[in-house]
């Protein structure tokens, strides 16, 4: 956990110095998603991290314990705030019909996730594969991100606007298709406009919960 050190209560420069390692926290978050993000977590080691930030490897040590912990707050920042956005804009739409409900939730967790590519890489790239525990982390995430979607479904079921079925593994698909689309987008084609992205999981999302004829 981090925190190990109890800071000294004394101010400095009209600044405690829980204001001081508040400043450097974020410094160091902030180095985090620009090396992360751009270089790679492999590829960054905790002396960059400092010397980006302008800390000290003390002053890192006093908040992670090393830098999968650093990258792992940084995931959870990017998908609570996803989650947030997401369910603000889809609350926001409880009147209207189910594309417009779906696009208005959509367009909120593309713009947190995809506005800057450094945070697509961090939520969908640099966290797979770096240690067990993170992998329980992504996937703690990854079943949350299941769970919205399907009440997202059974909602649709109750108003009469999609077939009433277990819905599950069609949430598990579409979570790993908004997870490629999005990547392909943040590592390849950000020529291609946002409102194009979000149009065509729209769709997916919609015609995944269209109602079809019974055989």
């Amino acid at each position: 956990m981090s925190g190990r050190n109890p800071p000294p209560r004394r101010s400095y420069g009209g600044r405690t110095a829980e204001q001081r390692r508040a400043d450097r926290r974020e410094r160091l978050l902030a180095a985090g998603l620009e090396l992360f993000g751009t270089r790679g977590y492999a590829a960054t080691s905790i002396e960059r991290l400092c010397a980006t930030a302008s800390v000290s490897t003390r002053n890192f040590y006093e908040e992670f314990a090393g830098r999968e912990e650093l990258l792992l707050a940084l995931h959870r920042d990017i998908n609570e705030r996803a989650s947030e956005a997401l369910t603000a804009a889809y609350t926001d739409a409880v009147g209207a019909d189910l594309p417009t409900r779906v696009e208005r939730a959509v367009r909120a967790f593309v713009t947190v996730t995809a506005s800057d590519p450094r945070w697509a890489r961090i939520a969908f790239v640099e966290v797979i594969g770096v240690s067990a525990g993170l992998e329980r982390h992504r996937l703690r995430w990854r079943s949350r991100w299941e769970d919205t979607l399907v009440t997202l479904a059974r909602e649709a079921v109750a108003r009469g606007e999609a077939a009433d079925r277990d819905y599950r593994l069609t949430m598990i698909a579409i979570i790993g298709a908004v997870n490629n689309l999005v990547h392909h987008w943040s590592a390849r084609d950000q020529h291609i406009p946002l409102d194009n992205i979000t149009a065509e999981l729209t769709s997916l999302i919609c015609n995944a919960l269209a109602r079809r004829p019974q055989p």
